[in-house]
């Protein structure tokens, strides 16, 4: 009787705990507080033994278990498909915005050569970001707040008392000037060399990335990222071999790494300076610096109109269809880097980046005249390898070895049953033999 009852307490438990708590066997935030219904059964004759109860009641249990985590590893399974299928088309969407803004700018300076222009028309379509966070909030939060209580709740981001002239001046503005020096060196470097290389030179802004969080931020050192950085540089100096050190391609292969650099510089200081943001803290912080673009370096423009640095006959003659599309596939391509980790893996994304490179290639080959030697190709895949190798997970040694110890114990566990197998055979093959001669 109380072996009885203290499986019914541990039945009711296993209940309780499903209920209330995660289900961490399936480690997926998806799965928290899932009820687990219908699993109740008819109690056992009374009239039995207890070693029978406690048979029946352990069987009861560990079916119970085994059916609730079937039923788990298959809505995660599910979950990670989904996932999957969304970043299959995540990578498409980075990879064509991104290939596609490249090809457009370069069609824009042949018709407006204006580097700085359309950086700030550019940069100025981040005022975008937040009113588009914003009705996505509406569309999906339970709890709808008014812009201006949203503004305030992200603002909470710089601190306690919000989005002042020191924190603007302090921590937005020089990030501001960061992103602008990212993409005038990257349309200045369009300008000198062509496509593919810019694309493919620009990826090595991940082993910067490293190199500097490993310096300022004492990240963990992994010697498979040294490596990536060393094919990283070792691609630039091929890069620069593979068109004869001429002066033309030597100063757009300076533009493109000062710009990798300036990108590389930015995404170490906002996490040693700001942190992590949340989704509308990002898209707050974005809006602001397209604002600050806007209201402050209006005049630059203007001087270099001036100037005849940068001029135009008049506004209706400007490719504004050009424009228009580098800024929106710019502006698509930072919306699914910055909020794309939503809905699929980070790695996804950045696969889309690196996929750019050889789209590039195919549209350089047709459209420009463009010869891939040798050198040029083993640059490439260097340098896109080293990027590879840079999305590697920092415990993936680790990986390597459960799954090696794991195939090891499937081979040995298969071993025994091979021969019990064709021990088996070999004693109904016996038996079958001695009924032969009985009968004879």
């Amino acid at each position: 009787m109380r072996l009885e009852l203290r499986l019914s307490e541990l039945v009711n438990m296993k209940k309780h705990s499903a209920r209330v708590a995660p289900l961490s066997a399936c480690n997926s935030p998806v799965l928290t507080l899932t009820k687990v219904r219908g699993e109740d059964r008819p109690r056992e004759n009374p009239m039995g033994n207890a070693d029978g109860q406690a048979m029946v009641g352990g069987a009861g249990v560990e079916s119970g278990a085994g059916r609730q985590r079937l039923h788990c590893c298959i809505r995660v399974t599910a979950v990670q498909v989904r996932k999957a299928i969304w970043g299959v088309a995540m990578v498409m969407c980075v990879c064509s915005s991104w290939a596609g803004s490249t090809q457009l700018a370069k069609l824009t300076f042949k018709q407006y050569d204006a580097p700085f222009t359309l950086t700030w028309f550019t940069t100025t379509w981040n005022c975008l970001f937040f009113p588009l966070y914003y009705i996505g909030h509406l569309c999906k939060s339970p709890e709808r707040q008014t812009p201006k209580q949203r503004f305030r709740e992200c603002c909470r981001f710089f601190g306690d008392d919000g989005l002042t002239a020191k924190v603007f001046f302090t921590k937005v503005a020089p990030f501001g000037l960061l992103w602008i020096m990212t993409n005038y060196l990257y349309l200045q470097a369009l300008r000198k060399i062509n496509s593919t290389d810019v694309s493919a030179l620009f990826c090595c802004n991940k082993a910067f990335v490293f190199l500097l969080s490993w310096i300022v931020l004492r990240d963990r050192f992994m010697g498979v990222r040294i490596v990536a950085a060393i094919l990283a540089i070792a691609g630039i100096v091929m890069l620069t071999y593979a068109d004869g050190f001429h002066s033309h391609s030597v100063i757009g292969i300076t533009f493109v790494v000062a710009s990798a650099s300036a990108s590389a510089l930015y995404k170490v200081l906002f996490k040693l300076v700001l942190g992590s943001a949340k989704f509308g803290e990002a898209a707050l912080f974005l809006t602001i610096v397209g604002g600050a673009n806007f209201v402050l370096l209006s005049f630059v423009p203007v001087i270099l109109y001036f100037t005849h640095v940068e001029y135009f006959t008049s506004i209706a003659d400007l490719p504004w269809a050009y424009l228009c599309g580098v800024a929106g596939l710019l502006l698509a391509f930072n919306i699914l880097v910055n909020f794309g980790i939503a809905i699929t893996y980070p790695t996804l994304i950045s696969l889309g980046i690196v996929l750019s490179v050889p789209v590039n290639a195919v549209v350089d080959l047709y459209t420009c005249d463009i010869h891939f030697n040798t050198v040029r190709l083993i640059a490439v895949f260097i340098i896109c390898l080293g990027f590879l190798m840079l999305l590697l997970p920092e415990d993936w040694d680790q990986c390597l070895i459960e799954l090696g110890t794991k195939l090891r114990k499937r081979e040995q566990t298969a071993e025994p049953a091979e021969t019990g197998t064709s021990s088996g055979l070999n004693w109904t093959r016996r038996a079958r033999t001695s009924m032969s001669t009985f009968s004879h």
